[in-house]
């Protein structure tokens, strides 16, 4: 019989750490086959990414995105993550779309955090306050407990929204001056310009990159990345797909060489020095999805 996980009973199951720890385990199977598809009508949209690792299984994440949607008072994304058994390609699961989406992206950064930043981090600024944002704030906070959280957003209005569902989280006015206070910098926003500028960083630093996902998107410049060290959750994902790194890497900014490693190299993300930055472009990747929908579907079957 298929197991269904709806997102209230499946979170209920669920710890940041937990998921971190099953993400770096799954960059110790077989490297993940991935794929993307796209349909198109008109302005809607199907996505569609699948992953096959071997040991683990195969996943397949539906996502319709129908911009018309709000005005009908549906959500603009849509969709849901089935899993299929590894041995005998039998349907295993199917997992609410949006659990597996708010747990992959910041569970992903996570990871790079635990090992990225310094372990006496305790300015945490968030810049976007959007779901992401708000992701990012329960994400960290399982790591950072001790920590003290800022947000940032364009539009000031929701930046206090999403401060008032926070004990104790403030918000910034002046992004510049939130920067350099910050021990980790995490950026969720839909820009296609950079708003995190690299004379603003200063030594020992970790700044996560999220929001980016198309060629023609960034949020920081070259200053950034040319003062820090680089690191990606997949090289196959990002270097050639994502403008965060396609751009500058075309441009000359930064060299292929200058970004150290993914997380099929999980040893080499480590800090060399306690005054070095470190920064993170968070790509996501059809894997990533299976590898947390793997540990979604076994916690549910531990409960």
């Amino acid at each position: 019989m298929t197991t269904i996980i709806p997102f209230d009973e499946g979170e209920a199951n669920l710890d940041w750490i937990g998921l971190t720890d099953a993400l770096a385990a799954g960059h110790g199977l077989p490297k993940a086959e991935i794929s993307d598809g796209l349909l198109y009508r008109g302005e809607d949209t199907l996505l569609q990414r699948q992953a096959w690792i071997d040991g683990l299984g195969i996943g397949v994440k539906s996502a319709t995105i129908f911009p018309g949607n709000p005005g009908r008072g549906v959500p603009m994304v849509n969709g849901a993550m089935t899993l299929f058994d590894d041995t005998q390609g039998t349907l295993a699961a199917v997992v609410d779309f949006h659990l597996v989406t708010k747990w992959k992206t910041a569970g992903d950064s996570l990871l790079a955090a635990r090992r990225l930043a310094r372990s006496d981090a305790r300015e945490i600024l968030i810049v976007g306050a959007g779901t992401v944002g708000h992701n990012l704030r329960a994400a960290y906070g399982a790591a950072f407990p001790r920590a003290r959280f800022t947000v940032w957003n364009r539009t000031r209005a929701r930046a206090e929204e999403m401060a008032s569902r926070f004990d104790g989280m403030a918000v910034v006015e002046d992004l510049e001056e939130a920067v350099k206070a910050a021990d980790i910098v995490t950026c969720a926003t839909m820009s296609t310009d950079p708003v995190l500028r690299g004379e603003w960083l200063r030594p020992g630093q970790h700044v996560d990159l999220i929001g980016a996902y198309r060629p023609d998107m960034r949020e920081a410049d070259d200053t950034a990345l040319q003062r820090a060290r680089l690191f990606v959750d997949s090289f196959d994902t990002t270097l050639g797909h994502i403008g965060e790194l396609k751009i500058p890497l075309e441009a000359g900014a930064i060299a292929r060489s200058d970004v150290v490693a993914d997380y099929y190299d999980l040893a080499a993300f480590a800090r060399q020095s306690d005054d070095e930055i470190t920064l993170f472009k968070n790509g996501g990747g059809a894997h990533l999805d299976l590898m947390t929908s793997r540990y979604i579907l076994d916690r549910w079957q531990a409960s």
